[in-house]
């Protein structure tokens, strides 16, 4: 295995709850009160459509797709979900310091270190919006492909929280049976002191509509049985993922950091990228690859 290289699930398509528009030659993101699920082509006008949006889509009301039958990928939560803080360089999209409330992985003049982490509203380096909580939701949408996932990612606390939540709830109502758990993702709306009473949307994670909890948690256990009679060692896929995970000091690829970038920073927040961050960064890279072919 490549060192410093994320393994990651692979990835067939995107989900998003928002858009890139192009204004006065700018490219700015724009929110949505929709799913929408794209292929990674990309071209001038934007992303375009997976066959699958088109086929959800049909059975909508309105044709307005907020609800999405998905299953994990993953028994294991927080391989399906992997939520920190993240401090981006605005020009290049690269995660510049990452943590979890306790402790951070921050690139540095020295290199990458290991430093405290209070937070983005206690924290000095990434004060004034710079750091913020960033997830990557990997689902699988059906089809032939029973490893390829559909990413979603964000920076919303409310979809964070709220998908953390129902994943470790599912795996521990499901006795550890999360891949088998027929779920679909929902989009819900509230409104707060913050967002001014307008509207604001995030994403949920329920049981399949028309079940009970009870009903899903049968059809899991019943699920893996038969895998596990066929001979698909669940175990193993989530420990080869842990491990794919763990293999660099970020998770990242440069296909998705010029989409970071886009989706989740104004462009008035772009400036604050600096040149010396991004020798910082490619200095770090050196010393990882020179130690990792020393040893």
């Amino acid at each position: 295995m490549i060192k410093g290289l994320a393994i990651t699930p692979p990835v067939l398509g995107r989900i998003s709850i928002g858009r890139v528009v192009e204004k006065n030659g700018i490219r700015l993101p724009k929110k949505d009160d929709q799913f929408t699920i794209t292929s990674q082509i990309q071209e001038k006008d934007g992303w375009v459509l997976h066959p699958m949006d088109e086929e959800l889509r049909k059975d909508a009301p309105n044709s307005k797709l907020r609800t999405i039958p998905v299953r994990m990928l993953f028994n294991d939560a927080d391989l399906n979900l992997r939520a920190e803080y993240t401090m981006f360089d605005r020009k290049s999209g690269r995660p510049m310091c990452v943590g979890n409330g306790d402790t951070c992985k921050r690139l540095t003049q020295s290199g990458v270190q290991s430093l405290p982490c209070p937070g983005p509203t206690l924290c000095e380096f990434g004060k004034g919006g710079l750091c913020k909580p960033y997830g990557r939701l990997n689902v699988k949408l059906g089809g032939d492909d029973d490893l390829g996932t559909f990413i979603f990612r964000t920076t919303g606390f409310n979809s964070i929280r709220t998908l953390a939540a129902r994943l470790s709830y599912y795996q521990a109502v499901s006795g550890g049976l999360l891949a088998y758990m027929p779920l679909e993702l929902k989009l819900r709306g509230k409104s707060t002191t913050q967002s001014h009473r307008a509207p604001i949307y995030y994403v949920d994670l329920v049981i399949k509509q028309g079940m009970s909890l009870e009903g899903a948690v049968a059809e899991a256990r019943e699920k893996a049985r038969q895998v596990k009679e066929e001979g698909v060692d669940q175990a193993a896929l989530d420990a080869a993922a842990a491990r794919g995970f763990g293999n660099a000091l970020f998770e990242y690829d440069e296909d998705e950091m010029t989409q970071v970038v886009e989706e989740f920073y104004p462009v008035d927040d772009r400036g604050v990228g600096k040149e010396t961050k991004n020798l910082v960064f490619e200095s770090c890279l050196r010393q990882h690859a020179e130690a990792a072919k020393a040893s």
